[in-house]
């Protein structure tokens, strides 16, 4: 297991030195190694007919169930794309709530922010966090974030044509938000309970707040996270199984 997370530090060194060296230490949040790839800077204009992302889909009414489990506990994770939006840099995001049970509790409530662009990126423009303790109390927000707040910068959680090399920052707001993705494989084939899966796209996302934790996301077209797994630092697995239109 030691050999394994070192190894997969390693990997996330190599991605941040590859990075710095094409963008300089202040790389943009949507910086990535080849050209296409939307950069840091929001123009509304870029998101006057957006193209939605298979890999990303945003429909309005769709609930996607993942179960799995953390050191030992049961874990139940839903997400819900809701019918509202929200006005962000002059962009109209998309609200997606996200709930996540531990044992039958509420452990994490989160509202997220996206919107795909003309070109089919998918731009992250915040969260509201909050995590609750045994008796439903809030005691922890931190990793709230939203664009063009306290220096907070909108990043890319999926490319338009994700492949692999592409690497991007997934959101910016320094020392509270710095989660950065890696595509290393598409068209790979999954299996999960909720059935097999073709045309997979796999990436390693990793923040450098918590330098040894590394994960694991396969996402699937028209469904998007199929599976999460912490292959460094960490035991979270979550896998979906079931997806629902309302």
């Amino acid at each position: 297991m030691k050999k394994r997370t070192n190894a997969m530090v390693a990997i996330v060194a190599m991605v941040g030195i590859g990075l710095i060296a094409a963008y300089g230490p202040g790389a943009p949040a949507g910086a990535a190694p080849h050209p296409g790839v939307a950069q840091a800077a929001v123009d509304p204009a870029d998101f006057t007919t957006p193209v939605q992302n298979p890999y990303f889909p945003l429909e309005r009414g769709t609930v996607s169930i993942l179960r799995g489990s953390e050191d030992g506990k049961r874990l139940i994770n839903r997400t819900t794309i809701t019918p509202w939006s929200k006005m962000i840099q002059g962009v109209s995001t998309t609200v997606v709530n996200d709930v996540l049970y531990e044992g039958g509790a509420l452990r994490e409530k989160t509202t997220d922010w996206y919107a795909p662009d003309n070109s089919g990126n998918v731009w992250y423009f915040g969260e509201a966090t909050a995590v609750y303790n045994n008796k439903g109390q809030v005691v922890n927000t931190e990793g709230s974030w939203e664009a063009g707040v306290n220096g907070a910068i909108a990043g890319i959680i999926m490319t338009a044509n994700p492949g692999p090399t592409d690497a991007y920052r997934q959101e910016f707001l320094k020392g509270h938000a710095e989660d950065q993705g890696w595509i290393v494989a598409r068209h790979q084939v999954a299996h999960v309970p909720y059935g097999k899966v073709d045309q997979v796209v796999r990436s390693y996302e990793w923040t450098r707040l918590e330098p040894g934790v590394v994960s694991l996301k396969l996402y699937g077209p028209g469904l998007g996270i199929i599976r999460e797994k912490d292959v460094a630092g960490g035991t979270e697995l979550l896998e979906l199984i079931k997806v629902e239109h309302h």
